[in-house]
């Protein structure tokens, strides 16, 4: 059972003043030693989340040392040379306030929430994250048992798992994408206590680095503070590696079977997309969500409700910083064959490439879509992910205030068109997951 809080419980309240205003209001600006510090104040909620954005992922990996990035998500919480080991959890913990993090392909993303009256101590953590981790062998030993476990738990014993990894490895053939975050754990094994050294001295550094503050404090204090726990930190020596490659476009289907540990059969399609920052990601977001996003989705009315082919159908857009790919999947119902239900996926798909949607659900699209946007900024969490992402990934902390706008011009026009432009069946990738008894049947 999940145990609610009082921080809990005000992280969770709308930001009123901010939705009313439609804006998102923050102060900016740069450190001597290039981290780029991004505050948004609002004192409705005596709370603050503080996050640091790494412009570093999986994709930044050496192909043969991949899943260092998600790696020191988990290393990093170890502590450092003025917080002892295992501390560093309990230190905010036991300050009322919760942490986490996440890796991605593109980021690594640390962040706390705490009551406002503790947001020194959250700059002091954060700082000694950067300057003073502690990277020796205790540690990395004790994380790389962490991560085996979670590869276990989430990947290899969970039903479907492996959907992103095998679908990444089909989908890329040039750029560093085709692995997942969570890499090898041969190559984490091989690794050396220098070579992760090297990768956090590479890409730990404040050049690196977007901080973010948003909740209630003071602008001037704030700022002496986070000029006193991070203009000490020096900038990191060497240019910041960034894959230079474009992942060619695919001319032929891809298609194959993996054989899991499931009792039901499952079909998942991959699209190539363009980068993160095209103008027809929004198209294809919209698009998504019309197919598969809630119960009166059109797929999971036709598939799981009318003709009752799949169990849960979905379509996931991972919209990557280079390039991503759109993802859909369909799990079949009891008797149900896995060509059966992909037949009648294209069927849907060849139906609105060739017919669009209607202005009347064009209508409700844009209901739901502009729902989303003010959920997504709805917490000092949310607002403080989300103006770390625009800095990073569209060079304007303003950008959080343009995004509804690049949504709003969307037509049915254009869902239609990229529908037929990146739903190519032609060059996609297919794989059915079958139950391992039907392999042993063959």
């Amino acid at each position: 059972m999940r145990k609610f809080t009082l921080l809990t419980l005000l992280s969770g309240m709308l930001c009123f003043s901010a939705i009313a205003q439609n804006k998102i209001e923050f102060k900016e600006f740069t450190l001597d030693n290039g981290m780029h510090v991004i505050m948004h104040q609002d004192n409705t909620t005596p709370i603050v989340t503080t996050s640091v954005l790494y412009h570093v992922g999986s994709k930044n990996e050496d192909p043969e040392r991949t899943g260092f990035a998600h790696f020191f998500e988990h290393l990093l919480f170890e502590g450092s040379e003025n917080i002892g080991r295992g501390e560093y959890m309990k230190k905010i913990q036991s300050a009322g306030g919760t942490l986490n993090a996440f890796t991605s392909n593109d980021i690594t993303y640390y962040y706390e929430s705490l009551p406002s009256n503790q947001l020194e101590l959250a700059l002091y953590m954060e700082s000694e994250r950067l300057l003073h981790a502690k990277i020796d062998e205790t540690g990395v030993e004790t994380q790389r048992e962490v991560v085996k476990e979670e590869k276990r738990q989430r990947i290899d014993n969970q039903p479907y798992g492996s959907i992103l990894t095998e679908t990444l490895a089909r989908a890329y053939s040039e750029h560093p994408y085709q692995w997942a975050p969570i890499g090898s754990l041969d190559h984490l094994n091989a690794a050396t206590l220098d070579e992760f050294m090297q990768f956090y001295k590479d890409f730990y550094v404040p050049n690196n680095a977007t901080l973010v503050l948003a909740g209630d404090f003071d602008y001037d204090q704030a700022e002496e503070w986070v000029r006193k726990y991070f203009s000490e930190i020096p900038k990191g020596e060497g240019e910041i590696r960034r894959p230079n490659v474009e992942e060619p476009r695919k001319t032929e289907e891809i298609r194959d079977i993996i054989y899991d540990n499931i009792q039901i059969p499952a079909v998942i399609q991959a699209y190539n997309l363009p980068k993160k920052t095209h103008e027809d990601s929004y198209a294809m977001e919209m698009l998504s969500t019309y197919l598969t996003g809630g119960k009166s989705s059109l797929m999971t009315k036709e598939l799981v409700d009318n003709q009752q082919k799949a169990l849960a159908v979905a379509a996931i857009p991972l919209d990557l910083e280079d390039g991503g790919i759109f993802i859909m999947y369909g799990i079949t119902n009891m008797g149900v064959e896995a060509e059966d239900l992909e037949s009648e996926i294209d069927t849907i798909l060849r139906n609105v490439k060739a017919e669009g949607i209607s202005e009347r659900d064009f209508q409700k699209l844009q209901n739901i879509i502009e729902n989303n946007l003010v959920s997504k900024n709805s917490t000092m969490a949310g607002i403080a992910q989300n103006l770390a992402e625009a800095k990073v990934f569209y060079g304007d902390t303003d950008y959080i205030n343009q995004e509804l706008d690049n949504y709003r011009k969307v037509t049915r026009e254009d869902i239609q068109r990229v529908a037929n432009e990146y739903l190519t069946l032609d060059g996609r990738v297919v794989l059915h997951y079958l139950p391992k008894a039907a392999q042993s049947a063959q």
